[in-house]
Order: structure tokens, then C-alpha cells, then sequence
């Protein structure tokens, strides 16, 4: 476990709104987070007066984005109303730096957040330090004070009917089973993110990589049974996006870019998009995160227009 230490008007936006996903965005990308593995539990403590643990969520993947792609992924779950007000809070933390346009920032994304009701906040760790600069600290649940801690938040999750986490820890090894049931609970900004990186912030087709026009692309959408999973996505400049859920263009099994006749015969044009065809396909470095052959078939056979 991890508990991060945030601010009062953060915590109490989101908490209104209970989203299915938050970033617990940093001012500064220039220290990365590695305290947690995927799916480990990232706690909530609120600043003194309050010194209090109020909720958290599961940790997906921290990545460096600039504000205007913080907020295209998560909107209000970055805990602000709208953008302007994002960066303007970033450039506040910044004390004294020149404002940029569009500054990066760091991003920590969770998935799956709870929010406590205050009469259930659990009190801030017996070795939280109570002077100095803090801006987080790990726990591990084997030892003393961690175990007590995670004896606190199960008992919170079980006693407040907290769904769908009692599933989850029901039966048996249930920190394992709650990181693999954490994991398979993306949203649609923590798939952007993971694709985005899996795909090395480069589109599959072109090699473009101005990330402003880059959209992570569902294989099979999540409205026709399709999931938020690295496996079910395509990183491509939007053109390409808008042209892949039309039909106009696919990959083949082979991993080759293919475009309809359609298109040309439809719209007279598409020299540079016919160009491509037969090109290989830019992968993830990780085979795991490779488009899954069963999910390209299936667009095939049920978008591609042959």
C-alpha cells in the first residue's frame, strides 16, 4: 500500500462525483512514482488539521502528460471542474516558474476509487511523521503497522457493503485476488494512457508521435462487449481512428495495414492512406500487449467494409 498525501478541495470535488477512475495528478513530471506494482492500493490522506486516511483507490500507471492530455483522458476526475482551472492549479504549485502553455505534469492513475464518509476516515498511520515535508509513504501490509492498517481499510470495505470489493476478498489470498480483479477494472482514460505508452507515444500505422492527435483506439468497442485492455487497442492519429471504426481501413493477421476499396470508391481519394497498404504495423515491445489476433478478426468480419 501506498497512502499519498492530497488536499481537501481535491478529495472533496471527487468525492461528490465518485468517478470509476481518477489521477492523482502531480505538479511536477520531473520525479517519477515507482512505490507501487499495478493493481496495489493507493491511499487517500487528507493535510493537517484533518490527518486523516479517507479513501483511495488501485494503482494503474504513472506517465507524464501535458495538462491538455491529463484532461482529455480523465476530465474531472483530475479533480477539477474543467481544464483552465487544471492548469491554473498547476501553475499555482509551481511557485515562481514561467507559465507555460500546456505544462506536463505528472499523472498516478487510479482505478476503482472509494471515498469514506468522514465518520469512518481512518486515523493517519501511529509512524506518520509530524513535522518535515511528506509527500507519501509506503506501507507493507506484512508488517506491524501496515498490517493494521490493512485490517482497517477490509473492515471499512466489508462493514460499509462497499461493492465490488467484497467479492473480491471473499475467499482466500485476498490481496492477490484483489489486485487481479483491480487490474480488470480499467477505464477509458487508464486504456488511453496504457496504450499511448504501450505503443511507445507513436500511432501503429504512420510513426506519428505529436500526441495531440493520437487516440487510443478500441479493436472491439466496449459497447459491442469489448474491454479496456491493451490487447483490444490501437494507438493511431485520429484520421486513422475515425477510418478504423468506419471500416475503411483494418489489420490483417499478419499484422498488415489494409485499406477498403471502399474508400476510394465512396470519397475519389485516399492516395496517401492506400500508400500504406501492406505495411507492417508498429507493435508494442511487450508480446503480451500485442493486438490480440481473435479481437482483429473480429473487426474483420464484423466492421471492415471488403
Amino acid at each position: 500500500m501506498y497512502i499519498g498525501l492530497t488536499d481537501w478541495d481535491w478529495y472533496g470535488f471527487l468525492a461528490a462525483r465518485r468517478p470509476g477512475e481518477v489521477n492523482f495528478w502531480r505538479p511536477s513530471s520531473r520525479q517519477a512514482f515507482g512505490a507501487l506494482a499495478p493493481g496495489e492500493l493507493f491511499l487517500f490522506k487528507l493535510h493537517a488539521p484533518r490527518r486523516a486516511i479517507v479513501g483511495g483507490g488501485f494503482f494503474v500507471k504513472y506517465t507524464r502528460l501535458p495538462v491538455s492530455l491529463a484532461w482529455t483522458a480523465f476530465g474531472q476526475g483530475n479533480g477539477v471542474p474543467d481544464r483552465e482551472t487544471l492548469r491554473e492549479a498547476i501553475l499555482t504549485y509551481r511557485n515562481g516558474e514561467e507559465p507555460e502553455h500546456d505544462p506536463e505534469i505528472g499523472n498516478i492513475v487510479l482505478t476503482e476509487p472509494f471515498f469514506l464518509p468522514e465518520t469512518e476516515w481512518i486515523p493517519e498511520p501511529s509512524d506518520w511523521p509530524r513535522s518535515g515535508a511528506q509527500r507519501g509513504k509506503r506501507y507493507d501490509s506484512e508488517s506491524a503497522v501496515g498490517a493494521r492498517l490493512w485490517a482497517e481499510v477490509l473492515d471499512r470495505w466489508m462493514r460499509l457493503g462497499i461493492e465490488p470489493f467484497q467479492e473480491a476478498i471473499s475467499e482466500g489470498a485476498p490481496a492477490e485476488r484483489l489486485r487481479a480483479w483491480a487490474l480488470r477494472r480499467l477505464g477509458q482514460g487508464g486504456f488511453k494512457v496504457l496504450v499511448t505508452d504501450a505503443y511507445r507515444r507513436q500511432c501503429a500505422v504512420t510513426g506519428e508521435h505529436t500526441l495531440p492527435v493520437l487516440e487510443a483506439a478500441h479493436i472491439r468497442p466496449v459497447a459491442l462487449a469489448g474491454s479496456h485492455e491493451v490487447r483490444n487497442g490501437l494507438l493511431l492519429r485520429a484520421d486513422l481512428h475515425i477510418l478504423f471504426d468506419r471500416g475503411y481501413v483494418t489489420v490483417d493477421e499478419d499484422y498488415r495495414f489494409v485499406v477498403s476499396p471502399r474508400l476510394e470508391a465512396e470519397y475519389h481519394n485516399g492516395r496517401d492512406y492506400y500508400a500504406r497498404t501492406g505495411h507492417r504495423i508498429l507493435l508494442p515491445d511487450a508480446a503480451a500487449q500485442h493486438p490480440s489476433p481473435e479481437l482483429l478478426a473480429w473487426h474483420r468480419e464484423h466492421v471492415f467494409v471488403a
